[in-house]
């Protein structure tokens, strides 16, 4: 019994330490079309048609311009901690001469320029060119926080959230995080987008199959020794 039990758990550890190796292949390959993806010329964004089928392995971190319009007037800061310390990430819609909006992350502005008339020059107007990354909209709020959007407090870039907040029509599923093209006067600073995949599989992996082999090598010491200790007892008899 004893033997079925070893060779059950022996079996699970392998199959665990095999998973993660295809785990780690599919990191790798995901890894590689972002990479793509952040360095390839920059293409309009998905018409609303697609917007249904969009995601996180196909579409995130795709390169994207677009022209328009921005609505400053209806812009949301969402609370931002990045190298350059505290702050807000100020979101602003971006409306299309075709009539479509779209919400792009301009970038950072620390906490004591989060009042639009502490960097006018930054308030563009007439038409602009954006290009940035695609992101996926981060529903909900962040971390223990939940999104206010009766009291304009926002810790996640939730588009359909602050689209109604806003009274705008046909949120996409994502915003466009605005790449480090300055401003004027500097403020809001883009291209603050961190592209980084958290890549354990091979430690978890080597873990499994280290586990599998130390048990492999624990039961036939424990044979050895039985037979052994049979064999012993056998001569003696």
């Amino acid at each position: 019994m004893l033997g079925g039990l070893v060779l059950i758990v022996l079996a699970a550890l392998l199959a665990l330490g095999t998973w993660q190796v295809f785990r780690l292949s599919w990191k790798l390959d995901l890894i590689a079309r972002v990479d793509q993806r952040i360095h390839a010329e920059p293409v309009p964004p998905p018409s609303a048609d697609r917007w249904a089928g969009i995601g996180r392995d196909a579409d995130e971190y795709r390169r994207l311009r677009v022209s328009g319009t921005f609505l400053h007037g209806a812009e949301a800061l969402v609370q931002a901690t990045t190298a350059q310390g505290p702050g807000f990430w100020v979101m602003t819609p971006l409306r299309t001469p075709s009539g479509e909006t779209f919400l792009i992350n301009r970038g950072f502005v620390p906490s004591d320029r989060r009042d639009p008339a502490t960097r006018s020059e930054g308030q563009v107007q007439g038409e602009v060119v954006v290009t940035g990354l695609l992101r996926l909209t981060e529903p909900g709020g962040g971390y223990l926080r939940e999104n206010d959007a009766a009291a304009d407090r926002w810790y996640s870039r939730e588009v359909a959230a602050i689209f109604a907040a806003r009274g705008l029509q046909q949120p996409p599923p994502f915003f466009i995080d605005a790449d480090a093209t300055p401003n004027p006067g500097g403020l809001p600073r883009g291209g603050l987008t961190v592209v980084r995949f958290t890549n354990n599989h091979l430690v978890y992996a080597a873990t499994w199959y280290g586990l599998a082999l130390l048990l492999a090598g624990a039961a036939i010491w424990i044979v050895r020794d039985e037979r052994r200790r049979w064999l012993a007892a056998r001569q003696s008899g």
